[in-house]
């Protein structure tokens, strides 16, 4: 490969708006018969994709990567099937691209509608899961969108293999097969230059470490789509009679289920009130399970095993086996904790009130809030978008868990009859 990278970036930038502008014309039954195309392929070249993958694995045992994150880079054939059915779910739900937001007729007769459209261009930023590769690619093509891929130089075999597999099913439908690109070399230098592509890519998201995100917005003159941190809580409110179990149980799967992931609780957060019964229960049973335990004066107080948690706690995402631990006063406090220290990813109220599970629905300004429930749910295959680019801790313009209805923006159409102003 050349190492002209500055021709070579522009050149998937200009690639990929012209797969785009393509994208934008074809109908839902053409991409979706194009995903599931994709997934048959994906299923075809099973012992090929395993071939590649256990290239991977390999560099990955020769560069001692951490046992969980090898298990995350690693391919079986049951894993396999599950992207491809994931592809499959994409395809099969409702289009995205040409729905009328909002519609209305003007009194001088002028019809106003507004319309979803694709974005045009995406560049992601992933980690080191080679389903993600397949999931993002399905969702642009859901959408309309092309993508440039940028994945983690761990999963490079695996990843550009996938894309391969995309991109012959791509040219068997005639549709151009730079509407999903892969970027073929790890070297760093490239990601500054990339970034500055705004003449062709309309939205970067990077999806990984803090550090990266950070690097990624400070660099880009495209815009982002952040998602920096997964700083969740739990709010045990005093109205939980009858539900001590579930509280036990929700903590639990909350911070175990999966507990280096984003939507992984990070702080409990106890009411005064039922905070001496409930509290120890919760963290003994943790702690069973290999927490270890931080708390705050009264929580020590409670569970003497807990360690003093420090004023930099609270703003700690651990992804580990670390959980901090608060007694507060009232519904308020624990709001007014959330805000200032949580990421505004995910977070939960576990109550039988229903008028105190509104108020922190209204009052917590986080994407996703859970009442009664794990935060692990905060996900786009549990939110039934199939899957997931990535989930913004943003604003604007998505929030939250993003499917292929989030890689959408819409336009004004408005239809008159030989109308002049």
């Amino acid at each position: 490969m050349s190492s002209d990278w500055p021709a070579y970036v522009q050149n998937l930038g200009k690639s990929a708006r012209r797969a785009s502008q393509q994208l934008a014309t074809l109908t839902d039954a053409v991409r979706s018969r194009t995903l599931r195309t994709i997934a048959a392929a994906l299923r075809d070249q099973t012992a090929a994709l395993l071939a590649e993958n256990a290239k991977d694995i390999e560099a990955a045992k020769q560069a001692e990567l951490a046992a969980p994150l090898i298990a995350r880079l690693q391919l079986t054939e049951k894993k396999v099937a599950a992207m491809a059915e994931g592809v499959e779910q994409i395809a099969a739900q409702v289009d995205p691209v040409g729905q009328t937001i909002e519609g209305y007729n003007r009194p001088n007769g002028l019809r106003i509608e507004k319309r979803r459209v694709p974005l045009g261009v995406v560049l992601f930023f992933y980690e080191s899961r080679p389903n993600v590769t397949s999931d993002a690619a399905a969702l642009c093509i859901k959408s309309g969108n092309a993508i440039i891929l940028r994945g983690g130089k761990e999963a490079f075999h695996s990843n550009r293999k996938i894309v391969q597999i995309v991109a012959d099913a791509l040219k068997a439908s005639e549709i151009d097969p730079a509407a999903v690109q892969f970027v073929e070399s790890t070297d760093r230098t490239l990601v500054p230059l990339l970034l500055k592509q705004d003449k062709y890519i309309d939205l970067v998201i990077p999806r990984g470490g803090e550090s990266l995100i950070r690097l990624v917005v400070k660099e880009s003159t495209i815009p982002v789509l952040k998602h920096f941190t997964g700083n969740c809580h739990i709010y045990v409110d005093k109205a939980t009679a009858g539900m001590e179990q579930q509280v036990v149980d929700i903590c639990l799967n909350a911070k175990l289920s999966y507990t280096a992931a984003c939507n992984a609780v990070e702080h409990l957060l106890f009411h005064k009130d039922v905070a001496p019964a409930l509290l120890p229960k919760v963290c003994a049973a943790l702690a069973a399970k290999g927490v270890e335990i931080r708390g705050d004066d009264r929580a020590r107080s409670l569970f003497t095993a807990a360690k003093a948690a420090t004023p930099e706690d609270w703003d700690t995402e651990y992804l580990a086996l670390i959980a901090g631990v608060k007694v507060v006063d009232s519904l308020d406090e624990a709001v007014a904790h959330i805000n200032e220290h949580g990421s505004h990813h995910t977070d939960a109220i576990l109550t039988t009130d229903l008028s105190a599970a509104n108020r922190f629905v209204q009052q917590v300004d986080s994407a996703s809030v859970m009442i009664n429930s794990s935060t692990r749910f905060a996900d786009g295959g549990e939110y039934g978008l199939g899957a997931e680019i990535g989930i913004s801790t943003d604003k604007m313009h998505a929030r939250g868990p993003m499917g292929a209805m989030d890689l959408t923006t819409y336009k004004w159409v408005v239809t008159g009859a030989g109308h002049v102003r």
